[in-house]
């Protein structure tokens, strides 16, 4: 039983409650069906998150019930309060595909997070990497800032063989020769971690990362951030969740991909290499291998997550895309969200929006 504390109201045929806390709405989250297709769509993330950068913000989790039954949890925080109360999903900056906790239908996101609006007084909401392709904007009065890639590889089933079939005799040469070029100079293995290994091997990952790309801005996955993402790959290896595999030649970490296997969809997260191993091609080889063994732990698709560089769209892909949206409930919110907009076309406009994001 989820008792309320903040505002409660009818909307629609559903009774909403405001709860300042997550552990009340615990066992009706995890019993909600969204969370079978996304990793960030989990209590165990969203609760770390909140955790980890909460930092004395005031949460406001909207719980909509029909007939005494859950049937959708809007996890909301205010981000600001003074000058401007705005409201935020929490695990945006490490999360895509954000959103409610609810049956993933579009028009009962769209009205669950319409109604979570309604509940709770603001001035903006700033709605980070929500599923694209929605009706967001009609249903929230609001407007799409930016949107970016979510590719998606279909496994459905199929063979490698069968997925490399989809690529061109080019790219199927490409694949077979970067692998044997490998073992005819080097002794070349994959490993993954046990318990025994797991630390040791994220420092590994983390230091292969920092080898790549550096600390660079608006990384989510080094620096300060680093403390979440070890806490939480701790967590889901616990829950049979985390993927890591590491590429050694003769016996050096060269290349590494993390990620999570969650009901048999799979979410490559993050990686890095050693850059002095570029040449050899050590990374695509490291993400064909995760690809190949996906398919044979019988997962039905692997996601690539948000962004557009080349590489994930290497495969055939689809793409839903992810929209970042502010939709306005005050004077003073479209004024802030006509800001939000104009700056977005300015040059420089891209890193404030990553600020604000941040």
């Amino acid at each position: 039983m989820i008792e309320p504390s903040g505002a409660s109201s009818l909307i629609g045929a559903s009774t909403v409650h405001v709860v300042d806390r997550l552990e009340p709405v615990r066992e009706a989250w995890n019993g909600l069906i969204a969370n079978g297709a996304n990793i960030f769509a989990t209590w165990d993330w969203n609760d770390l998150w909140w955790r980890h950068y909460g930092r004395g913000r005031r949460l406001r989790v909207v719980v909509a019930t029909c007939d005494g039954e859950v049937e959708a949890i809007v996890p909301l925080f205010f981000w600001s309060g003074r000058p401007l109360r705005v409201l935020r999903l929490i695990g945006h900056g490490h999360g895509d595909r954000l959103g409610p906790i609810c049956d993933d239908e579009p028009a009962a996101a769209e009205r669950a997070l319409r109604d979570a609006l309604r509940a709770v007084p603001h001035d903006l909401f700033v709605g980070d990497w929500l599923a694209g392709g929605r009706g967001w904007p009609q249903a929230l009065g609001g407007r799409v800032l930016r949107t970016t890639g979510y590719p998606i590889l279909a496994l459905d089933g199929r063979s490698w063989d069968e997925i490399l079939a989809g690529n061109s005799p080019r790219f199927r040469k490409n694949v077979r020769q970067s692998r044997n070029r490998l073992e005819r100079r080097h002794a070349v293995t994959f490993r993954s971690p046990d318990a025994d290994t797991l630390e040791r091997d994220l420092d590994t990952l983390f230091g292969l990362h920092r080898a790549r790309f550096g600390e660079h801005e608006g990384c989510h996955f080094c620096g300060e951030y680093e403390a979440f993402q070890r806490e939480f790959a701790t967590l889901a290896f616990e829950r049979g969740w985390l993927r890591v595999l590491l590429l050694e030649l003769d016996g050096e970490a060269v290349a590494a991909e993390f990620g999570f296997l969650f009901h048999d969809v799979y979410f490559a997260y993050q990686g890095g290499r050693n850059p002095k191993w570029d040449r050899e091609s050590v990374g695509f080889v490291v993400e064909l291998e995760t690809i190949r063994r996906t398919l044979e732990e019988g997962a039905v698709e692997f996601r690539f997550l948000g962004g557009e560089e080349a590489y994930k769209y290497r495969f055939p892909t689809q793409d839903p895309r992810l929209e970042t949206l502010v939709a306005a409930r005050t004077g003073r919110g479209r004024l802030a969200a006509a800001t939000l907009k104009t700056a977005w076309r300015l040059p420089g406009g891209e890193n404030l929006l990553r600020r604000v994001g941040a």
